[in-house]
């Protein structure tokens, strides 16, 4: 592991344990100090956090901050779009985040349940996620 890290960085997954990939995308670092390494940045203690974060939006507009603020710092992108057939409850809606190096699988679990649950307990922001979308009709 690299000495000159500029930040901490989450444990590594044990090896077939994770599809992180976090050791490949140190090296890719150690070769080319340009590669992007934010995810790693997101520890167990820091995902924790963000989770609860998440589970405490209440607004449409919250939800796309955090979902912007996921970006500009990790580098995560989340994306939440309508099934195909249709919308009846929260379990309707495709939450998912982009396969990257460096995230580690249960986070890629835990954070679309997260948002999920907050969904679950905000109806008010899925009609508003749905309204933005026009799936409402009322343009």
């Amino acid at each position: 592991m690299p000495a000159a890290l500029p930040f901490p960085i989450r444990k590594e997954c044990p090896p077939g344990a994770c599809v992180c990939r976090q050791g490949e995308l140190l090296d890719a670092w150690e070769r080319d100090p340009a590669t992007d390494i934010r995810i790693l940045r997101l520890t167990r203690d820091e995902e924790k956090a963000l989770i609860a974060r998440i589970e405490a939006i209440d607004s449409y507009e919250a939800l796309g901050r955090i979902a912007q603020r996921l970006y500009d710092l990790l580098g995560i992108r989340l994306t939440i779009t309508p099934s195909a057939n249709g919308v009846r409850t929260v379990m309707g809606l495709n939450i998912k985040l982009a396969d990257q190096p460096g995230l580690c699988r249960r986070t890629h679990e835990r954070l679309p349940a997260a948002v999920r649950r907050c969904l679950g307990e905000h109806p008010e922001i899925v009609y508003a996620l749905l309204n933005a979308r026009d799936l409402l009709g009322t343009s």
